[in-house]
């Protein structure tokens, strides 16, 4: 099993944000102008308006996850993923559906069901590049630490 650094430095949390982020957004504009038959262009917007929520979310939360994970003292397995990957979407969609019912002009149950929709994505999407990111960290740090012997 991946160890997993809890002691990550805040410039290395906002370059996991904006990697994240920005993969993400690639995926979830090519998908929805496939899906919706809209230009790239179209369904960037979208994509955009949620990002930069996220992107702030996403350094809090994981901080905050670091912190209680510290105090309480578990390991990252499968189930604690899965719990860092839900309660980070609930967060998400607690600051979400609002904004996106005040900037669509539409009602919050439609908002509701638009960022379900874009929780259908992210929530296995953000298992699946914690998951890698911490497996190619690992490996990166281990390789980089090997090479200054």
């Amino acid at each position: 099993m991946i160890e997993t650094e809890l002691n990550k430095s805040l410039k290395e949390r906002v370059f996991h944000s904006i990697l994240f982020e920005v993969l993400a957004n690639i995926l979830i504009a090519l998908m929805l102008a496939m899906l919706l038959s809209v230009p790239v262009t179209q369904s960037a917007v979208l994509a955009a308006l949620s990002a930069i929520t996220a992107m702030l979310w996403n350094v809090i939360f994981n901080r905050a996850f670091d912190a209680v994970q510290k105090r309480v003292g578990f390991k990252r397995n499968l189930w604690a993923r899965i719990l860092h990957a839900v309660l980070f979407e609930a967060g998400l969609l607690a600051v979400l559906i609002p904004f996106a019912a005040w900037w669509f002009a539409i009602s919050l149950a439609k908002a509701f069901v638009l960022e379900i929709g874009l929780v259908a994505f992210f929530l296995p999407y953000t298992l699946a590049f914690n998951y890698l990111y911490d497996f190619f960290r690992f490996h990166w740090v281990n390789l980089y630490r090997g090479a200054e012997r």
